[in-house]
């Protein structure tokens, strides 16, 4: 359970975030909730009792901002998931300076200077937890998406990282990393053959389907939970069997 423990999700909007808000919310976790999309967002906290905060988490000085709100809000801050993420296709030759730029900036730079000030509230306050959502494709390579693949590739070596710096402070720091999940990044057309895509998708996967966003929530809330106490580092994939083959 998340029972009165305080976290901050970025890229709560919709998707993996969204599902996760619920989740947590259902668990009993105090929520603050960040993202672009301001409607989305009011309309989330609105429905789950949470707090939502514009932000635009590669923007200058985000990290400190939003953690700084946690703290001022309640205190303290038990759990960081790292969800917000961007992704262009296109591989060496069609990725522009400015999509490798921008991916990098969203992907890697901010997840790590929100790590950097979370850990430094939660090693005061006796430990927390960092849930990174990298994708099995920093696992495994895929095709036309070489700044994603390398974004969240640094996601996991970031993860692997933190997680051996400052576990003596009792900070937790996991991945979870996502494979094709029913969400607009995956597929954002919202036309008639959608489904069909998507079935085709899960067809290519050892399991069959494509993931919900609840799939992910659910290793998301087990990595940030105290049921997870004696892990850290991990790499967990909810990607229904494509990085095992």
């Amino acid at each position: 359970m998340l029972t009165g423990k305080v976290a901050l999700i970025t890229g709560a909007t919709a998707g993996i975030g969204a599902a996760t808000a619920r989740l947590f919310a259902e668990r009993g976790a105090r929520l603050v909730l960040t993202g672009r999309n301001v409607a989305a967002g009011e309309a989330l906290a609105g429905e789950l009792g949470a707090v939502f905060v514009a932000e635009d988490v590669a923007a200058d000085g985000a990290a400190e901002r939003l953690v700084g709100f946690v703290m001022e809000q309640f205190g303290r801050l038990d759990v960081l998931v790292n969800n917000a993420g961007i992704l262009f296709r296109g591989d060496s030759q069609e990725c522009s300076d400015a999509q490798w730029d921008a991916v990098l900036a969203v992907n890697v730079t901010a997840v790590f200077k929100l790590s950097r000030a979370a850990v430094r509230v939660m090693a005061a306050q006796g430990g927390g937890a960092i849930v990174n959502v990298a994708s099995d494709w920093g696992l495994v390579a895929a095709q036309k998406a070489v700044a994603y693949g390398v974004s969240k590739g640094a996601v996991v070596q970031m993860t692997r990282s933190m997680a051996a710096d400052h576990a003596r402070a009792g900070v937790r720091v996991n991945a979870v990393c996502p494979g094709d999940t029913d969400t607009m990044m995956l597929d954002g057309g919202a036309d008639a053959g959608r489904a069909a895509r998507l079935a085709a998708l899960g067809e290519a996967l050892p399991l069959g389907r494509v993931g919900q966003p609840r799939d992910v929530a659910a290793a998301i809330a087990f990595l940030a939970s105290d049921d997870a106490a004696f892990v850290t580092g991990a790499m967990l994939p909810v990607d229904g069997g494509n990085s095992a083959v």
